[in-house]
């Protein structure tokens, strides 16, 4: 296990600071250290009321003594070692198999960067993310649920919840089914129903037992009913993942083949009288369904707008584990065996194959940013050069759209400069659409920066009597009449007179 840990974090890589970490790891400096982000923090403090994450992780670096960036590490690895802890669990009371136990686990690991189609979800992301000990825990539940331990897959579901309510949410819905799916009487029921065709009858049990738990995402989310406001649109409209009806093919394609697949393994294991598989193939085959339907009713254009930051296909992120799970163990059941050259070739093409694909995705960056590593780009660069002379109070304006830049590879300006921030108009967008709140701030800061590849000292002037902005990241060279104190080949870094 320790072995397929260190596989898969060295093929999927680790760059924190990067995407979703600008607001947690940004959170967790800030309960370290209050006097840091005393401009714009709401921006990335609000959406954290509903876990424990940052709070559990500033706790465990001020008992332990180990600085953040090394306890983040060590919190990524102990992730990925108990998402494949459990998901060898689940996959021993789906195989006998030795072979192909571990080839599910092989295969996991090997996925974790794989997007779980249109929904911007990766299976484990290449930071600490609490999806990934919501995950681990959730997983965890399903192995109980298996093993009819019912009591400890409650207390593992909540726990999850503290960590990440909306992926909590999906948790909970899916050991409904299964729990369904396992009941005897059920079976029976489904058997005597095998002429039917129509999947929507087949899986009709399990909507009713479950259909409460396709919604508990929503029910502490009081924004959800309020009216919503022309700035809040705009943010919405900046994510086009939110919306299905915009979705290409391939990515309808990769939400509806596995589900296809789950109802052709629940066929076909029952036949081969594998009992277990075939009800965990039909409880993801009907928790998917459920839940598609969820989405499509209330997305828009036919649904409910202010549903939409839910993001309830992120249903798939369980379904594609699922797949990864089942199609390993298969693949160690039928091919791998225990042929040594086989195993090696599995290992090689797949966790290759996805190893390129995450260099190529972050060619400014290296592949394991480290602790303690030198930055390797012009962008990270400016942000620790920023960290390390400019006061903590400091107000900075940056392109709004900086995480898009080519060579910054999407690696947060507060997470890792460590400084306050005007708005942006890329993640603090995300953050907008789930704390309608912020909307009329984030909107009249994005619209302050409009232009800003033409900016000069009068716009910096006037952003500075504004917002009260006293710095900013520009390229270089720097504009005339800013006080620069730093500047690489890309980037400067400058005080407004």
């Amino acid at each position: 296990m320790l072995f397929f840990t260190l596989l898969s974090f060295a093929v999927m890589g680790y760059h924190p600071g990067l995407e979703d970490d600008g607001i947690y790891l940004t959170a967790v400096k800030a309960d370290l250290n209050p006097a840091l982000y005393p401009h714009n923090a709401e921006f990335f403090r609000l959406q954290l009321q509903a876990t424990v994450f940052d709070s559990a992780m500033a706790g465990f670096v001020r008992v332990t003594g180990i600085p953040v960036d090394w306890s983040e590490l060590l919190w990524q690895l102990i992730s990925i070692f108990a998402i494949l802890w459990a998901c060898h669990g689940i996959a021993r009371r789906l195989f006998k198999e030795a072979a192909a136990q571990w080839a599910a686990v092989a295969m996991v690991g090997a996925m974790f960067t794989l997007p779980a189609a249109g929904t911007a979800l990766l299976l484990v992301d290449q930071h600490l993310h609490p999806r990934a000990a919501a995950t681990a825990l959730i997983l965890l539940a399903v192995a109980r649920i298996i093993d009819r331990r019912f009591k400890l897959a409650i207390a593992l579901l909540a726990l999850s919840a503290l960590m990440h309510p909306l992926m909590a949410a999906m948790g909970m819905s899916f050991c409904l089914f299964l729990t369904v799916a396992l009941n005897e009487r059920v079976n029976a029921w489904v058997e005597l129903l095998r002429p039917v065709k129509s999947a929507g009858v087949e899986c009709e049990p399990a909507y009713r037992v479950s259909s409460g738990g396709g919604y508990l995402a929503a029910a502490p989310l009081a924004w959800v009913f309020a009216s919503d406001s022309p700035a809040w649109r705009v943010a919405l409209k900046a994510h086009g993942y939110y919306f299905i009806d915009k979705w290409a093919w391939y990515e309808w394609l990769g939400a509806i083949a596995p589900l296809v697949l789950f109802w052709a393994l629940w066929r076909w294991a029952r036949r081969r009288g594998e009992t277990r598989l075939a009800q965990v193939g039909l409880a993801v085959f009907a928790f998917g369904v459920f839940q598609q339907v969820v989405a499509l009713a209330i997305l828009p254009p036919a649904g409910w707008i202010r549903m939409t930051p839910l993001q309830p296909m992120r249903y798939l992120h369980l379904v594609y584990f699922a797949m990864a799970l089942v199609g390993g163990g298969l693949l160690g059941r039928f091919v791998l065996r225990k042929s040594l050259w086989r195993w090696a070739a599995f290992l090689l093409i797949f966790n290759g194959g996805m190893l390129i694909a995450q260099q190529a995705q972050f060619p400014a960056s290296r592949h394991l940013e480290l602790p303690g590593l030198t930055p390797h780009s012009d962008w990270l660069e400016a942000f620790d050069w920023i960290r390390q002379n400019t006061p903590q109070d400091a107000y900075f304006a940056l392109d709004p759209y900086y995480l898009d830049e080519p060579g910054e590879d999407y690696h947060s300006f507060r997470a890792l400069a460590e400084r306050s921030q005007l708005a942006d108009g890329m993640k603090d967008a995300a953050v907008v659409t789930q704390v309608p709140s912020l909307c009329d701030a984030w909107l009249k800061q994005a619209q302050a920066q409009q232009g800003w590849a033409g900016f000069g000292l009068a716009d910096f002037e006037r952003l500075k009597h504004q917002f009260g902005v006293d710095w900013v990241l520009v390229s270089s060279p720097a504009p005339a009449g800013l006080d620069c104190h730093w500047h690489n080949r890309k980037l400067a870094v400058c005080q407004i007179p």
